[in-house]
Order: C-alpha cells, then sequence, then structure tokens
C-alpha cells in the first residue's frame, strides 16, 4: 500500500499505469479468494461454533451499525453505509494467522476460536458479495429490490449447485489425471486454469463477481485429496498478485484526505482499535470464556485487511461509495495492520502465563481422507515398500497415522482402515501443516531420496519445532545428514539387516 500510494498519481514523481495495476490486482484478487476457499474447512468451525458463531454475528452487527452511522453523519448514502460499515467490521485472515504463527498460538484453543471467529466474518464477506450489486441497482421501492436480491440469490444458488455437484466430479478426476503425469508444472498450470476459469465463467454466465467465483472453486479443490499441494504451488502466484492487488488500493490514497476530514479518519479507526476488540471481549467473557480467548480474539480483530478492500473496491466499481470511503479504510489498515504486533506484544506480558487449556472436542479421524488429520500422532512421508510396512503395524496397533505422499497416488487406494492420506510434496510446509504435523507427536520419513528427506525435515521443524523426527537410512551417509537436519532417531537399513543375519547366524550355531 505504501509503494502504491508512492507511484500513484496523488504523489508527486513518477506515477504508475493505473490501468494495468487494475487488471493485475483484480488476479490478486481472485488467486486470494481462491486461497481462502481452499482454506476453509468446516470441521475447523464445527470445533468452536458455540463460541465463533454468535461472537461473530454480535460483533460484526455492531461494527457495522457503527461504520453506518459514521457514514450518514457525514452525509453519505444508506447503501454507502452499509458497505463503510461492512468493510470496518472484517478483520483480515492473513494478518491474524501470521499473528498466532509467529507466536505458536494456532494449535491452541484461543487460536482455534479466532480463526473460527474470523471464518463466520469471512462467510458473512461472501454474502455480502452476493447482496452489493444489488444495493448498486437502480431499484428504487421495496418490492422491485427484494426482486433483484431474490433473483442475485438464485443465480447465486444455481451457479454454487453446478459447482459443488459438476465441480467436485470434474475438477476431482481432472486432478487426479494430471497428477499421474508426474509433472509438477502441468498440474500448477491445471489449478492455476481452474481458479480464473470458474472465476471468469461466474461473471460472465451467472453475473456474479469474480471472487464469489474464485470463493467457491478454492473450496472445490480444497475439499479434495489434492487441495494441500494446490494450495502449496499457488502460494506463490497468491501473494505476488496480492501483493499487487494492495499496490492498486495505494496508488487510489489520497493523502490530503487525513488534513481535510480528520474527523471521519479517527472515527474509522475508533472503530477498528477500539469498539471491535472491545465488543469482542465482552462477547467472549460473556460466553463464558477465559480471559486468554478474549484477548487473542480481541487483539486479532483490532485490524482491517484485504476483505475489506474487496469490498470497498466492488462497492467504488460500482458507485456505491464515495472516492473518500477507500481512502479512509487505506489509513485504517495502514495504522491498524503496523499496530497489531505490538498489540499482541502487550497482551502477552498482561496475560498470565498458561498452564493448561480446556480440552479440545474430539474429532474423529476420517477413514480415507481428513484434510487436516487433527487425531493423526504420527505422519509419515514416503508410501513405498518400507512406508507401507509402518502403515500396516501402526493401523495394528492402533495408532493415528497419516500418509503424505506425491507419487504412485493409486498406491494411497489401499490404505487401512483409520489411516488419513493427504496427495502433495511432505517437502512443502503447507502440505505437511495440511497433514496435521503441528499437532503431530513424531514425523516418520521413509521411502524417498536423501535431498527429499532433509527437505522434509526442514520444513517440518520450520512448522513444529517440537515434533520428534524418525528417519531411514539406506547408509552411514544418509544417517549423519538426517541427524544433522534434526531426526532424533535413525534407523540404518545396513545395521539392522546386519543385526539380524548375526542373530541368525548365532542361533543356528
Amino acid at each position: 500500500m505504501l509503494a502504491g500510494i508512492v507511484v500513484g498519481p496523488n504523489t508527486p514523481g513518477f506515477v504508475a499505469d493505473q490501468s494495468l495495476a487494475s487488471q493485475l490486482s483484480e488476479i490478486g484478487v481472485i488467486l486470494l479468494m481462491f486461497g481462502v476457499g481452499q482454506h476453509f474447512h468446516p470441521q475447523e468451525l464445527l470445533r468452536v461454533w458455540r463460541l465463533a458463531v454468535p461472537g461473530a454475528v454480535a460483533q460484526s452487527l455492531v461494527a457495522g451499525v457503527a461504520g453506518w452511522a459514521a457514514a450518514r453523519a457525514f452525509g453519505w448514502s444508506h447503501a454507502a453505509g452499509a458497505v463503510f460499515g461492512m468493510s470496518l467490521a472484517v478483520a483480515s485472515t492473513v494478518v491474524l494467522m501470521r499473528m498466532l504463527v509467529e507466536r505458536d498460538r494456532l494449535s491452541s484453543r484461543d487460536g482455534h476460536v479466532a480463526v473460527g471467529w474470523l471464518i463466520v466474518e469471512d462467510l458473512f464477506t461472501v454474502a455480502a458479495l452476493v447482496v452489493l450489486p444489488v444495493l448498486a441497482s437502480d431499484s428504487s421501492d421495496a418490492q422491485s429490490l427484494g426482486s433483484a436480491l431474490l433473483l442475485a440469490m438464485g443465480k447465486v444458488a444455481a451457479f454454487v449447485a453446478i459447482v459443488m455437484l459438476v465441480g467436485t466430479r470434474v475438477v476431482g478426476r481432472l486432478l487426479e489425471r494430471v497428477a499421474g503425469a508426474r509433472s509438477a508444472e502441468l498440474f500448477t498450470l491445471t489449478v492455476f486454469v481452474v481458479a480464473l476459469g470458474v472465476a471468469v465463467l461466474a461473471s460472465e454466465l451467472f453475473h456474479v463477481s469474480v471472487a464469489l467465483g474464485a470463493f467457491f472453486a478454492g473450496l472445490v479443490v480444497g475439499q479434495s485429496r489434492f487441495g494441500p499441494q494446490a494450495a502449496a504451488d499457488m502460494a506463490p502466484f497468491r501473494d505476488v498478485f496480492t501483493a499487487l492487488f494492495f499496490v492498486s488500493v495505494g496508488m487510489l490514497f489520497n493523502p490530503n484526505l487525513v488534513v481535510q476530514q480528520p474527523a471521519l479518519v479517527l472515527t474509522a479507526l475508533g472503530v477498528v482499535l477500539l469498539l471491535k476488540p472491545l465488543v469482542a471481549v465482552v462477547i467472549v467473557l460473556l460466553l463464558r470464556s477465559d480471559w486468554r480467548t478474549a484477548a487473542t480474539v480481541g487483539v486479532g480483530l483490532a485490524q482491517i485487511g484485504e476483505f475489506s478492500f474487496i469490498l470497498a473496491s466492488l462497492g467504488l466499481s460500482l458507485g456505491v461509495i464515495p472516492k473518500e470511503a477507500l481512502d479512509v479504510l487505506v489509513v485504517a489498515a495502514i495504522v491498524s495492520i503496523a499496530l497489531n504486533p505490538v498489540l499482541f506484544r502487550l497482551v502477552e506480558r498482561w496475560l498470565p502465563k498458561e498452564h493448561g487449556s480446556a480440552p479440545e472436542e474430539e474429532v474423529p479421524l476420517a477413514s480415507t481422507y481428513a484434510p487436516d488429520a487433527p487425531g493423526a500422532a504420527v505422519v509419515l512421508a514416503g508410501y513405498r515398500s518400507l512406508g507401507r510396512r509402518v502403515v500396516q503395524r501402526c493401523a495394528a496397533a492402533g495408532i493415528p497415522l497419516c500418509v503424505v505422499q506425491h507419487e504412485a497416488i493409486e498406491a494411497l487406494e489401499g490404505l487401512p482402515p483409520g489411516v488419513a492420506q493427504i496427495y502433495g510434496d511432505p517437502g512443502r510446509p503447507d502440505v505437511l501443516a495440511a497433514a496435521g504435523l503441528g499437532q503431530a507427536h513424531m514425523l516418520v520419513v521413509a521411502d524417498m531420496p536423501l535431498v527429499e528427506k532433509m527437505q522434509v525435515c526442514r520444513a517440518a521443524r520450520q512448522l513444529n519445532p517440537r515434533v520428534e523426527i524418525v528417519g531411514a537410512a539406506m547408509n552411514d551417509a544418509e544417517a549423519a545428514w538426517l541427524r544433522d537436519f534434526g531426526a532424533e532417531f535413525v534407523v540404518d537399513a545396513l545395521d539392522e539387516q546386519t543385526e539380524q543375519i548375526t542373530r541368525a547366524i548365532r542361533a543356528r550355531l
């Protein structure tokens, strides 16, 4: 955003091409919403729904009404006030996740509540993307507005039905065929085409926003067993084009607004930094949760980000909100995102040390495919001859296990009951996170070349420093490398075979 302000038309010096930036930012919106859909897992919300759903509804309503009232006080229309209020109410999932990961709070109960809270807000944003074009229509009376809203909802329902019924079958089989070709470039390109293609079809055929179409495309891909690998492959593209999206937002910012309307800027900052956290803390405490959860949720919501700008950019293009609204949101986002890490540090100093948290509800491990594999105590990378034997013995012993495999996907069809499976490169942290390594006790690195074993160990240490790594080495050199890369227990194949042969010799003699 700061780079966009520097190269924008409202500051001296070089002025970038706004038309090109707008086109690139559209791809950024598509990939951003595609990523949100990929990472949306209903089981995450079900674990904390008693706290996250009513809390998010109440907090969004209060913040939205406050934003609407502020907009009306400055002479904006009801529709502009509604869009402005929704933009202030929704927080950035990216910022919150980064804060929780850096502080090792993502797998805790308060981390789960905060993430579930933002998932509900994300769903509100998806609904707003449906309602916003209707608010921008020329419908003057309530009856015509209701008809337009029903028509829009019908189009969305038809689109969702087609994507979920047809897309799950077609996209899943397509990705399976492409994955069978064992071409990483072709797989990445296919996922990219699915994201852009479904978004464009949603816009051209069903007249809904490309962001909404991309969300459901990500939902279809994310619920397949290829979702973790697709998310890992798309992450670099998403990061680049999302950055360009924020650059394009910064280019629209007029710094003179801060001087001309300081009251409006301060009001927006008050809603984001004071009202939202205060309401969230009160709601969490009223729902009989602890202070740590209340503080984590409150501070996590004290910022706005990508969804706010998606809503505001769509509202600006439809003529619903004035340009000043986007300027105010830019200031509020820059200030709140900059202050968020500081607020998290202050809360950690103020709160007492955690001596244990409330037990989570048990989530049963799926028999064939579990996107998060929350109950897996052991994650196994490499499912060939050695990995297959380990899986069979762990399954017979009743040990919860999740297998991560990037090749020979047909081999995963014969897994024992109770063993979860993830298709993807185990050397990618995103894939290991989808396999549940963040909560697992142990990682087994089995059948794969040494270079891949080292990549898996490095990614595992980055994701979960406390996980114990068991590595299988084919010789002394491999064993030394695996120990250097963090494996606590290394099994040397030649050593084990030598021990078995010696034992047999002694028994016979």
